[in-house]
Formats: C-alpha cells, sequence, structure tokens
C-alpha cells in the first residue's frame, strides 16, 4: 500500500550569496542545520488528497508566507527507509 507524506519548509537558510535557496541542484531544498523548520502536514491516501491539503494550508499564517514550500513522497507503507545504517562524523 502506498501513502503521500507532505512536509512544509519556512526557508531560512542563506547560501553563500545571501539568497534563500528553496531548490539545490533542481530537487527541493530544506537545510534544518542552517534554521530551516520543516513541518510534517500528515500522511494521507491519495495525491488529491494531498493538493486538498496544501490549497487549504496555504491559506493559514506562516504556510501562506510560503506557499510554494510543500514537499511529498510516496511511501511505501512498512518498508524500510534507512536499511544500511549511518555514520556519524
Amino acid at each position: 500500500m502506498k501513502v503521500y507524506v507532505l512536509w512544509h519548509v519556512h526557508h531560512v537558510a542563506v547560501d553563500e550569496a545571501g539568497n534563500v535557496p528553496h531548490f539545490e541542484d533542481g530537487e527541493f531544498s530544506a537545510r534544518e542545520d542552517l534554521g530551516d523548520d520543516v513541518k510534517l502536514l500528515g500522511v494521507y491516501s491519495t495525491p488529491g488528497r494531498v493538493e486538498q491539503r496544501i490549497r487549504a494550508a496555504r491559506k493559514l499564517p506562516g504556510f501562506r508566507d510560503e506557499p510554494d514550500c510543500f514537499w511529498s513522497a510516496e511511501v511505501e507503507v512498512d518498508e524500510d527507509a534507512w536499511a544500511s545504517g549511518y555514520v556519524t562524523e
């Protein structure tokens, strides 16, 4: 079974030129280590429900300040996302 996870990012991180990057190399950018605020809005059964939630959230304080900073992903239920572990430095 697939579900659709939806996040919103309030960007504050700046790059070397002083710009707030919303995308890096064509990919959505979120730099929590530099202050970007990532919020999980919910998990939905269809892409249509994701779009409904985005439309509703864009009317709310905070979300309407960054109306294009929603990001969703299709996720398979009961499928591991980190199967190989990780190392910190």
